[in-house]
């Protein structure tokens, strides 16, 4: 296994550091190495990627409806001002 040279800070809580101090120490692993192995076998779920792709839907269904309502607005403030013509016009 290759030597550690390089550091990755990380800035937890006192209650995060006591958490993963107690994994640690259970694993009988250090936490430099507890970190290192939870970081390499940490994988994206497919849950995650539903999760992400649902987010995505969501994301370009949201910009569908704030078009079709800003066609709705346009199309009312058109009619409000054919009204308003026809209101004049009959005055």
């Amino acid at each position: 296994m290759a030597t550690a040279t390089e550091r990755i800070p990380v800035l937890v809580t006192i209650a995060e550091k006591a958490r993963i101090a107690n994994m640690a120490k259970t694993a009988e692993l250090s936490m430099g190495e507890f970190l290192r192995r939870a970081a390499s076998s940490y994988h994206p779920s497919e849950d995650e990627k539903t999760l992400e792709g649902m987010i995505a839907q969501m994301d370009k269904t949201t910009a569908q409806a704030n078009a079709a309502i800003d066609q709705a607005l346009a199309f009312v403030e058109a009619s409000n001002k054919r009204i308003a013509l026809m209101e004049k016009r009959a005055a």
